[in-house]
């Protein structure tokens, strides 16, 4: 038992500055900036659940989540196919090729794709591993 309890506390204390390395802080910027947001933004909550349709207002996908880079947006994940979470097949999108419309006359956000649930599912998979892992 005290073997066991000796392997367990050296491998911690061996892995916490590796952890440690790892995750270094970024530096906030020296003064703080406010933003406004101008009429024709959109919130992220907005957009995560979001339904994507084709040229024909067929779904064929959900936004996922976000990718954000440098504090700025670089990429959507669309959730494509699969049932009640089983099956799905993740893609990252470049924000330019997703249209944002709001809907005055639904109260509703629209997403649109000019491409079909088929080339969706045969781009490359985003997978949710690494830091990207939920």
């Amino acid at each position: 038992m005290r073997r066991i309890a000796f392997a367990v506390l050296a491998a911690t204390m061996l892995a916490t500055p590796v952890l440690a390395e790892s995750a270094k802080p970024v530096a906030p910027p020296a003064e703080v900036k406010f933003a406004t947001a101008p009429p024709t933004a959109v919130l992220s909550y907005n957009l995560i659940g979001l339904t994507v349709v084709d040229g024909s207002n067929s779904t064929v996908g959900e936004i996922k989540d976000l990718i954000v880079n440098d504090g700025k947006l670089v990429g959507y994940i669309l959730s494509v196919g699969g049932f009640l979470g089983m099956g799905e097949h993740y893609v990252a999108v470049e924000p330019s090729s997703v249209g944002l419309t709001y809907d005055e006359s639904a109260k509703k956000w629209v997403a649109s794709v000019n491409t079909t649930k088929e080339k969706l599912k045969e781009a490359p998979q985003f997978k949710y591993e690494g830091k990207f892992k939920h």
